[in-house]
């Protein structure tokens, strides 16, 4: 894998030329059901995905009705972005049509309440070791295999709203590229039931424990350091010996001040675009069975550009006000690193 700052400094020199290279409008299904706790800042969530879908060449199409997950429908989408879903928000037969689109290929994409959601959905319990599945239950009776297995992990419970200091463990990953390396948050820090790490998830950022009070009974089985977002090349969970698609997830994003925050969306669009550049779904692979059938989407020869600010929880200083980014937007900045990794795939 390139470094970052190399990865980085090809970014812009490549970024002239990134128009040459075409590929179809990526289509991402929002499903923000809830069947439990709402969390406020949905409609929120829902209309920066969509202010900022077309500088990153995807189109977010956002459902709270579960009769849509039937294959003739979910097969449009390159992935399923579940935000802040809350319990059973399926019913038997979206259940079914879910595990369907996963085992043709499709992407998953998972945002801060979506690790406590389809408690009871039973379809996957197979593929998880039997020892761990065993433990899994004695610790939450909401153990939950969709968010074990397309995840990475469940959801035990949270300290109360906190600031906090959020670690990149990689900053190589499109997702945590416009980070600074201890970013500061206002949100709410989840704890897990065991650690995404032994699912075979890969871990971009971490907790530091001691930047928050936090009351409750931790469990050692999420691993250390505390994770709090993560990705998995091929997500768990699909019955496919063929195409398997990947899965992002991130536990940050409680409130409506993230979803108008420019580095937390530059964390979010980061994770999506690299969903969808698994070649597994038809926005790159002509030859997969779900996903865009186009319009076709060239990237910008120049990112986008936003006058946000960069940190407003009083973190470190963003990195692109000087050095190879130029005073680059951390949007800006993630739009470019992600279009640089679709190529660099390939």
């Amino acid at each position: 894998m390139l470094s970052f700052v190399a990865t980085a400094a090809a970014a812009l020199a490549l970024s002239p030329f990134l128009g040459a290279s075409a590929m179809n409008v990526s289509n991402v299904l929002v499903y923000s059901a809830t069947a439990g706790f709402r969390h406020d800042s949905i409609p929120t969530a829902v209309d920066s995905l969509s202010k900022l879908g077309s500088s990153y060449g995807i189109n977010f199409v956002n459902t709270e009705d579960p009769t849509r997950f039937n294959d003739e429908y979910l097969s449009q989408f390159d992935a399923l972005f579940f935000l802040h879903t809350t319990e059973e928000v399926l019913d038997s037969r979206g259940k079914a049509a879910f595990q369907r689109y996963l085992d043709n290929g499709g992407n998953f994409v998972g945002v801060h309440a979506a690790a406590n959601c389809l408690l009871n959905f039973t379809t996957m319990e197979r593929t998880l070791d039997d020892h761990l599945f065993a433990d899994i239950r004695r610790v939450s009776v909401l153990a939950d295999p969709v968010a074990s297995l397309i995840t990475g992990s469940q959801f035990a419970y949270h300290p109360d709203f906190t600031n906090a200091t959020i670690v990149v463990l990689d900053a190589n990953h499109p997702s945590t590229a416009p980070l600074p390396p201890q970013w500061r948050v206002r949100d709410e820090i989840y704890n897990f039931n065991h650690d995404p790490r032994d699912l075979g998830a890969v871990v971009v950022l971490t907790v530091d424990e001691r930047s928050y009070h936090d009351d409750g009974d931790r469990s050692p089985g999420q691993g250390s350091p505390h994770p709090i977002a993560w990705y998995m090349e091929k997500l768990r969970g699909t019955n496919s010996t063929g195409l398997v698609g990947r899965s992002w997830y991130t536990a940050l994003g409680h409130s409506n001040a993230s979803w108008v925050d420019d580095m937390f969306m530059s964390h979010i669009m980061g994770g999506v675009s690299w969903v969808v550049a698994s070649n597994t779904t038809r926005a790159l692979n002509p030859s997969a069975t779900v996903g865009s059938l186009g319009p076709e989407y060239t990237p910008p020869a120049q990112p986008p550009q936003t006058t946000a600010t960069i940190d407003s929880h009083g973190g470190a200083s963003s990195v692109f006000n000087h050095g190879i980014f130029g005073g680059l937007s951390a949007v800006g900045a993630a739009s470019l690193f992600s279009a640089l990794w679709v190529l660099h795939t390939f």
